[in-house]
């Protein structure tokens, strides 16, 4: 048994359709049974957010998830049919026919639990079934969804679950040292260990979502990344490299462009004023990154990056926070990005900072907030550089064909 997912470029038109029923045809006459988690049909995400703000400029999070978890529906229903014309008797499931069950926080559920007695019990009938990616029901059962990429979520669950390999397919062939269309040249991966994979989906890299990830390795599953177009190798996401297999010091450099940094001049140099600022902030489940602080006359200037949050969101907690404290201003600024190496091998190798500070440094690219951890480093830039920056770490780190 294996659990296979298609997004949604590879979905996007019904003639992609077919084509992916036919890879499922040629997988079915080998002998497997297949699970095939699906995303909507190309752009229709994009386009029912746009459609919903034609009606409403704040939709409800409820009954935005109602429309949306619908485009993986119309894809789910339409490679079942391409696949029973195919003379394989497929069956689509949605999340509630499928016990899917979530967290109830509308656009970003996590999942809790997954009901295979069903899916058992129709795996012994036939095999294929084709189920819906990105989307869940509360205990309740309102319908939620597992956020943008949150079908590789959805197919990693059921693969974990089942105790079977995970096969993600989409348009790029692998995951690669750093996005080929801002890098050309950028070189494909055969493998990658689950730690670097999390560290660069979180950093901005799309090929996978990072809560898949996650579970990936909780849970031990065998993940394949793979382009639905050609044949050609991909790469296996695996918890350590092959022995025979020299371990780079870094793996792949990315960037993240929603990005926005704060700067709080004149706070009072209060632990006071600070608590209460992050604290709001985490209240309204804004997450903080880069943060630094200066200390003058009395004073503190507050400088933080947030990430997928609203400007307004952001700006009015600051305010509604901060509102007993005098003498401050605020301001935003979204004309930044923030660029990041990820390998394992920093672990054993010194003067990985220095090298890619270097690198930076070296084309003119102004640092203006830097953070670390054991296996990654991140620097804010201007957006305006952030291409730059990442042809200067593939180079500096020989990331390159």
């Amino acid at each position: 048994m294996i659990v296979q997912k298609y997004g949604g470029s590879s979905v996007a038109t019904a003639e992609k359709i077919r084509g992916v029923a036919e890879r499922i045809r040629q997988r079915v006459d080998g002998g497997e049974k297949l699970v095939v988690v699906v995303s909507a049909m190309g752009k229709t995400t994009n386009s029912l957010i746009a459609l919903a703000e034609q009606v409403s400029p704040e939709p409800s999070p409820r009954e935005l998830d109602m429309l949306l978890a619908t485009g993986e529906q119309v894809t789910s229903a339409l490679l079942a049919m391409a696949l029973c014309d195919m003379g394989i008797p497929a069956l689509s499931y949605n999340a509630f026919q499928l016990g899917l069950t979530t967290t109830g926080s509308f656009n970003n559920a996590r999942i809790m639990d997954l009901n295979l007695s069903r899916l058992r019990m129709q795996l012994e009938r036939r095999s294929v079934l084709v189920v819906t990616g990105f989307q869940g029901i509360t205990p309740e059962g309102d319908v939620t969804t597992l956020g943008r990429g949150g079908s590789d979520t959805s197919a990693v669950a059921i693969a974990a679950k089942c105790g079977c390999p995970c096969e993600i397919y989409s348009d790029v062939p692998g995951v690669f040292t750093c996005d080929p269309n801002r890098v050309p040249g950028a070189r494909k991966l055969d493998y990658i260990t689950y730690d670097e994979m999390l560290e660069l989906s979180s950093l901005g890299a799309k090929v996978l979502h990072s809560r898949a990830v996650e579970i990936a390795k909780k849970y031990s599953v065998d993940l394949y990344c793979g382009s639905t177009f050609s044949d050609e190798r991909g790469t296996c996401v695996v918890n350590s490299l092959p022995e025979w297999l020299e371990q780079p010091v870094v793996s792949g450099v990315t960037a993240d462009s929603n990005q926005m940094r704060v700067n709080i001049s004149r706070l009072p140099r209060s632990m006071e004023a600070l608590s209460a600022l992050f604290t709001g902030l985490a209240e309204q489940g804004v997450n903080v990154d880069m943060i630094s602080t200066v200390n003058e006359n009395g004073h503190s200037h507050l400088t933080f990056t947030v990430v997928d949050a609203t400007e307004k969101a952001v700006l009015r907690t600051v305010r509604d926070v901060l509102a007993p404290w005098e003498g401050w201003t605020v301001s935003e600024d979204r004309n930044v990005v923030k660029v990041s190496a990820v390998g394992v091998g920093m672990k054993s190798a010194p003067g990985v900072a220095a090298r890619f500070i270097s690198a930076l440094s070296r084309k003119g690219i102004a640092v203006l907030g830097t953070t670390t951890s054991e296996i990654k480093i991140s620097a804010l830039v201007a957006r305006e550089d952030g291409d730059m920056a990442l042809r200067a770490l593939v180079e500096e780190f020989g990331l390159g064909e």
